[in-house]
C-alpha cells in the first residue's frame, strides 16, 4: 500500500515558478514508476510528466516540455514537479500518482495510487 501527499501548489502571476512535492509512504517507492497528472474545471485529467524507478526514463506531455522538470529522491520517498514560466493554461489541480512497475506510463489508467491533489491557479 502506497499513501500519496501532494504539497507546494498555489497562486502565481504568468510566468512566475512553483514545484510541487510528493511525499509517499511505503518502504518499495524506490521500486514504483511515479506519474503527476492535472484536471482543469471540466476537463479530463491528463498526463504532465512522469519517471521511472531511478530516474533513467522520464516523459512530458508536450504542453510543458522545456517548462516542467520532474525529479525524484528515493532516499526521502518524494517526487517533485518543478514548474517554471507557468501560464493560465496550467491552472488545474494537480495529482501524484504511483504504479507498482518501474517504468513510467502516460495513461492514468495505469496508475493504482493516487495523492487527494493540490491547487495550481496562473492568473494573467
Amino acid at each position: 500500500q502506497v499513501q500519496l501527499v501532494e504539497s507546494g501548489g498555489g497562486l502565481v502571476q504568468a510566468g512566475g515558478s512553483l514545484r510541487l512535492a510528493c511525499a509517499a509512504s511505503g518502504r518499495t517507492f524506490s521500486t514504483y514508476g511515479m506519474g503527476w497528472f492535472r484536471q482543469a474545471p471540466g476537463k479530463e485529467r491528463e498526463f504532465v510528466a512522469a519517471i521511472s524507478w531511478v530516474g533513467g526514463a522520464i516523459s512530458y506531455a508536450d504542453s510543458v516540455k522545456g517548462r516542467f522538470t520532474i525529479s525524484r529522491d528515493n532516499a526521502k520517498n518524494t517526487v517533485n514537479l518543478q514548474m517554471n514560466n507557468l501560464q493560465p493554461e496550467d491552472t488545474a489541480v494537480y495529482f501524484c500518482a504511483a504504479r507498482t512497475s518501474m517504468f513510467p506510463s502516460v495513461s492514468s489508467s495505469g496508475y493504482g495510487y493516487w495523492g487527494q491533489g493540490t491547487q495550481v491557479t496562473v492568473s494573467s
